[in-house]
């Protein structure tokens, strides 16, 4: 069994509140779990209304197959309109 973790900074420029970011956050963890059949969450910068860090996780058999996954994932937050990535760490286990 393997596990690939991506940790994931990003920055929410139409972001005036937290209900803004929430709403942009929730949405983007919800497209990230149906497109790529993966864990999202939260994991810091909960109180700050332009930054938020997600945190994604799968579990695959091989760790090549992981690893695609989530630069899949950090593909596609890449071409979001409503959110600019600022940085990623990927770990494989």
């Amino acid at each position: 069994m393997v596990i690939g973790v991506c940790r994931i900074s990003l920055f929410i420029p139409g972001s005036q509140s937290l209900k803004d970011k929430r709403r942009a956050v929730k949405g983007l963890k919800q497209r990230l779990r149906n497109e790529f059949n993966l864990s999202a969450a939260e994991v810091d910068d909960e109180n700050l209304w332009q930054r938020a860090t997600l945190g994604l996780a799968v579990v695959a058999n091989d760790g090549q197959f992981a690893d695609q996954v989530l630069a899949k994932a950090v593909d596609f937050i890449r071409q979001q309109r409503d959110v600019e990535l600022i940085n990623y760490q990927t770990e494989i286990r």
